[in-house]
């Protein structure tokens, strides 16, 4: 911690992020924020991760925080590093995430003195990029005022673990190294708790309802984890003895090996078995659900609502009734001993559950399809890995892994910005070195970010990535063909090479066959750094599931406007 003798606005800052639990932060240098990372820098307690550019820097802050359960930090310079880091970070607000952005800002007399300054849009406006940023964080604020940072800096951080939403934070470049206040003992704590009485009312009235219930069932939401519920959900499927099903966005948030666990709810592109139970349960509770397009299969997947209970982060809206003000894990909490354990829907699964089909190797020789890359990535995964898949057909080739307990796997299906998973590797590599992650990433996902392998190798992380080469857009052409989605094909295995110069510990390899697949991963998994494979995969093939999935959210997307 910095003496209090010496407090500048940009020690207190990294001492409060310190506090909050953080050991890196994400930068990109520019001459507005130059002073203040010399102050972050001071805290031998944080490390710097220098990244390529803004955008990837946030994705990066955006994968930290997934893996460590906790917020990220990111640091750009005014203007033409915010707006590039903008996209990341509305990312990063719809996933749920605390990521805590901060840039440089103009100096405090150049509002004063009305200057025209650089890097901005050429208009004497020096309030645009907060205004901007107010529309994708929970809080947005600006320091020109040393004696305000203290207050202000901790506003803003206290929001981004209570609502698990990015804040953003400016900072003049002239009052970065202006002294300020001690960082004072306090508490940053998170979401607030639930109005007792209305917790009391939603927990009597759900039990009453699923008690009542012949044939009830579980679902998982993506917002069990962010609202740090997952743990009382499994203490609820393990009370109530349902069949349990896991939204697609929410997959690894329970265990997959757990006895009653069914598979993928995810309408026509589902687990096999798992949708039919769901439909004809006659009550659901979904914990921490998001009905989306992409989530119900262009809206193809929606339970009758007479018969769902939704467990939502902040209340409990009931098919009659809402009780509100009740936070989500609390609710699951109390709910587990007040149900009446019932098997019903676990024993009507398991009449029609089915043996996932074999899939045996074929000759060395055989060229490869994404069928058989999945298996090898399936034969690969243990207790300690972490799936993450490029918004695409990875997400449907990752739907099929069926996780070990203790993995975990990670995909953006809210926000589905293409490019987002090789930051959000670099950040979990960095936020989960106990963990050694396995991206699927394609093509042309990957050109838009592709720089931060050199970030990857820079810092001797150890992810396995297969970069799988088709050829094109295939998740946009399965919704809607054309030459736009068609790319330059790279030698994206060589760039392993160009990225490494004289210092990196970088590996790849290339793999058109089973064979030289199998003897790729061989070395991956043997090497001590980061390991690419380019795996060559013919441009029609895909996921049967994505065809599917396609044609509904391109029905979907296609209807035409109602004329009223």
């Amino acid at each position: 911690m910095t003496d209090h003798c010496t407090t500048t606005v940009g020690s207190y800052l990294a001492d409060r992020l310190e506090e909050i639990g953080l050991k890196h932060y994400f930068a990109v240098p520019g001459d507005y924020n130059l002073v203040l990372l010399d102050r972050i820098l001071e805290n031998k307690n944080l490390e710097m991760i220098s990244c390529c550019n803004e955008l990837n820097a946030g994705y990066a802050a955006d994968g930290y925080a997934r893996a460590t359960g906790g917020a990220s930090a990111v640091f750009v310079t005014y203007s033409v590093g915010g707006l590039s880091l903008l996209n990341a970070v509305a990312g990063a607000y719809a996933e749920d995430l605390p990521v805590i952005a901060v840039s440089g800002g103009p100096n405090t007399n150049s509002e004063a003195e009305f200057e025209m300054l650089h890097h901005t849009l050429g208009k004497l406006d020096y309030d645009y990029q907060r205004d901007i940023f107010s529309k994708v964080t929970a809080e947005a604020v600006t320091i020109r005022d040393p004696h305000e940072a203290p207050t202000k800096i901790d506003h803003a951080i206290q929001t981004a673990l209570r609502f698990r939403k990015p804040v953003y934070i400016e900072i003049a470049c002239n009052i970065a190294d202006a002294i300020t206040s001690k960082p004072n003992v306090r508490s940053f704590g998170g979401p607030t708790a639930s109005d007792p009485v209305s917790l009391k009312a939603a927990v009597d009235h759900v039990a009453n309802l699923l008690n009542n219930a012949a044939k009830p069932v579980l679902v998982s939401g993506v917002k069990l984890r962010s609202f740090g519920a997952e743990e009382n959900f499994h203490k609820l499927a393990d009370a109530s003895g349902y069949a349990i099903a896991s939204m697609p966005n929410a997959k690894g948030f329970f265990d997959e090996q757990h006895p009653n666990y069914m598979g993928i709810y995810w309408g026509p592109v589902g687990s096999p078995g798992c949708g039919e139970i769901v439909d004809s349960s006659d009550l659901c509770l979904f914990a921490g659900p998001t009905f989306t397009d992409y989530t119900t299969t262009g809206h193809a997947a929606l339970v009758d609502p007479s018969k769902v209970i939704q467990a939502r982060p902040n209340s409990v809206v009931c098919p009659n009734q809402t009780f509100s003000n009740v936070k989500l894990s609390e609710f699951l909490e109390q709910l587990a001993p007040r149900i009446t354990a019932n098997d019903a829907s676990m024993v009507a699964y398991k009449r029609i559950q089915e043996d996932p089909p074999a899939l045996s190797a074929g000759a060395p020789e055989t060229p490869l399809s994404t069928r058989q890359l999945v298996s090898r990535v399936q034969q690969m995964l243990t207790a300690d890995s972490a799936v993450i898949a490029e918004t695409g057909d990875s997400w449907f080739n990752g739907m099929q892994l069926n996780l070990p307990t203790g993995s975990r796997f990670e995909i953006q299906m809210q926000y589905g910005s293409i490019g987002w998973s090789v930051g959000a590797l670099l950040g979990y590599c960095i936020g989960a070195p106990e963990r050694r992650p396995i991206a699927l990433i394609g093509d042309g996902s990957f050109q838009l970010t592709a720089q931060e392998i050199s970030t990857i190798i820079r810092y001797n992380l150890n992810p396995i990535i297969f970069l799988i080469n088709n050829g094109g857009y295939t998740i946009e052409v399965e919704i809607h063909d054309g030459p736009y989605n068609n790319i330059k094909n790279w030698n994206y295995a060589d760039l392993v090479h160009v990225f490494n110069a004289a210092d990196g510990n970088g590996w790849s390899g290339k793999a058109a066959t089973e064979g030289e697949l199998d003897e790729a991963i061989k070395t991956a998994k043997s090497h001590n750094g980061p390991a690419f494979i380019e795996v060559l995969i013919d441009r029609d093939d895909c996921s049967k599931n994505l065809l599917v999935w396609g044609s509904h959210v391109a029905k979907n997307n296609g209807r035409p406007p109602r004329v009223n």
